[in-house]
């Protein structure tokens, strides 16, 4: 079999897998807190037919070498943990992060994930928890049902004012995590991380002290995917599928006029 068939095959699936990645990035557009991907492309091995620097003969060497590739494929997929743009919502529970770091959330397992979506709202308890899961924001912060104005200062005080009390009343303090490689982290879904070996271990801290960003209140922080520029990477991803199709085509058409003129 020609190799070329072989070649343009693995083209194909990574073009592919490139595809997918730019349309879950353009479906996430308007995701709080979503951090776009990129596909990482890797050669595979090569036949080694002639090596570089062997014998040419006695007295000379080869400058070069005979290399045939094998072709291509996706070895990773890796997020950009850059700021997205601040949305303006004036709702006391909606946070953002203005830097580095990750909301703690307690998921119904037992276990910590992270998120940077800042969408909070109250359960039935008054406790602070995701808008879509209802997974509860660490620590545990839990609102009176007579507070009137909940305030979230940049350090992650939590305090309200309670009906027929002059002072705001402290109802707790936010801590956020940060970590040596957030790439490393393992998206699950629901907008959620996870920590893994390659992540590191969380490094906890009050909000603006040790590197660790601040927060501000009534705001979101926007999903970072550019439009445009996921659209640009979706032409070249489709040129380069459309070039590993005709290679195809044309390895056909070779073989096609072998076969009819032996």
């Amino acid at each position: 079999m020609h190799p070329a068939l072989w070649i343009s095959k693995t083209g194909l699936d990574a073009a592919q897998t490139d595809v997918a990645t730019v349309s879950n990035n353009l479906a996430n557009a308007s995701t709080v807190g979503f951090k776009k991907d990129r596909a990482i492309f890797e050669d595979l091995l090569y036949q080694n037919i002639n090596q570089p620097g062997g014998r040419s003969s006695a007295d000379t060497e080869m400058p070069s070498g005979l290399m045939l590739g094998s072709g291509s494929k996706v070895v990773a997929t890796q997020k950009a943990h850059t700021q997205g743009n601040m949305l303006t919502t004036e709702n006391a529970l909606d946070m953002s992060i203005q830097g580095r770091g990750y909301f703690e959330i307690l998921q119904p397992d037992g276990t910590i994930a992270y998120t940077r979506n800042g969408q909070f709202t109250l359960n039935d308890q008054g406790q602070i928890v995701t808008s879509g899961a209802g997974f509860l924001l660490q620590p545990e912060i839990a609102v009176p049902e007579d507070a009137q104005q909940i305030t979230i200062s940049q350090d992650g005080e939590v305090s309200a004012t309670i009906r027929g009390q002059a002072d705001a009343q402290v109802l707790g303090q936010l801590n956020i995590s940060d970590f040596v490689n957030p790439t490393g982290l393992q998206p699950t879904g629901q907008n959620l991380f996870v920590e893994t070996a390659s992540s590191g271990a969380p490094i906890q801290g009050v909000p603006g002290l040790q590197g660790l960003g601040t927060i501000s209140q009534g705001t979101l922080e926007t999903s970072n995917v550019n439009v445009t520029e996921e659209l640009v990477n979706l032409i070249e991803s489709q040129r380069l599928y459309e070039m590993n199709s005709k290679v195809i085509s044309s390895v056909d058409q070779m073989l096609g006029q072998v076969i009819q003129q032996l």
